[in-house]
């Protein structure tokens, strides 16, 4: 007898659960809510698809699979579809990132086909802030100038090596990853402290919802750490994204990364859950 199973493709029709489904925790799902308003749920578009795992006709979980595979709501019984479904399919994705326990219990089920991992961060305090930042802002950092692209750049090739382990030109010489530097620049969501033709400190804000904002790419300059920059640079980036991009501002951090979370404390960021990420 054929079980019929509980994942399936979501489309636009499924638009409404999923956004309701996504708004039960805003900030810990800023990123796929970000992606979907930006590409359509559609399969296929932009590159990427969203499983859905439907028990009595009722989308309770779902799993966002592009570059980055994130589940979301997903118990036991949906991580054991999504993970039937993913070995099916087969990896295609270059990181598995989300809540611990779901992102532990899937890895833990597709690793015989999907393995090895090239590194896996099994904790990652997720932080939040919604108010003013409890220390002064830098009032040299501010939004990059379009001018200004091939100086991030290299800043952002070397925060990303530094952070994951492999540069991220390495496949077609840089020009996807030039191009999303560049798009955030072109919507004011690049910020820097530029001195003499170089980059002192650096964020940007990788997704943007009506509820919340994320912080990634965080970043000074090797030979200019421990003199403050990091705590009064992201206080000046959570001032622009709470006064002109979002009423809450997140991010997430390795929990090996004792001075980067020593300055988000600073700024008078606070632990609201724990992410886990398998890097491939």
């Amino acid at each position: 007898m054929l079980r019929t199973s509980p994942v399936r493709i979501l489309g636009e029709r499924d638009r409404g659960a999923v956004r309701a489904l996504l708004d039960t925790d805003p900030v810990g799902n800023v990123f796929v809510t970000s992606r979907l308003m930006s590409t359509g749920i559609s399969a296929g578009t932009g590159g990427a698809e969203v499983w859905g795992y439907v028990e009595r006709g009722r989308l309770t979980a779902l799993c966002y699979s592009g570059a980055n595979m994130v589940p979301v709501n997903a118990g036991p019984a949906a991580i054991r579809g999504f993970a039937d479904h993913a070995r099916w399919r087969g990896r295609r994705c270059s990181s598995i990132v989300g809540p611990v326990e779901a992102v532990s219990d899937f890895w833990r089920q597709v690793t015989p086909s999907w393995g090895p991992a090239r590194a896996i961060r099994a904790s990652q305090p997720v932080l939040e802030i919604s108010g003013p930042p409890a220390v002064p802002a830098d009032p040299l950092v501010r939004r990059v100038r379009p001018s200004e692209l091939n100086i991030l750049v290299p800043a952002c090739v070397a925060m990303f090596t530094e952070e994951v382990g492999v540069p991220p030109d390495s496949g077609d010489g840089g020009a996807l990853y030039r191009a999303r530097v560049e798009e955030l620049v072109r919507t004011g969501r690049a910020f820097a402290r530029i001195e003499d033709g170089r980059v002192v400190f650096k964020a940007e804000i990788g997704a943007v919802t009506r509820h919340a904002c994320q912080v990634q790419g965080v970043w000074v300059h090797p030979e200019l750490r421990g003199k403050g920059h990091s705590t009064a640079g992201m206080a000046a980036v959570v001032e622009y994204a709470l006064a002109e991009i979002a009423p809450r501002v997140t991010l997430y951090v390795n929990d090996f990364n004792t001075p980067a979370r020593a300055a988000y404390r600073k700024v008078g960021f606070r632990q609201v859950g724990e992410v886990m990420s398998v890097l491939f």
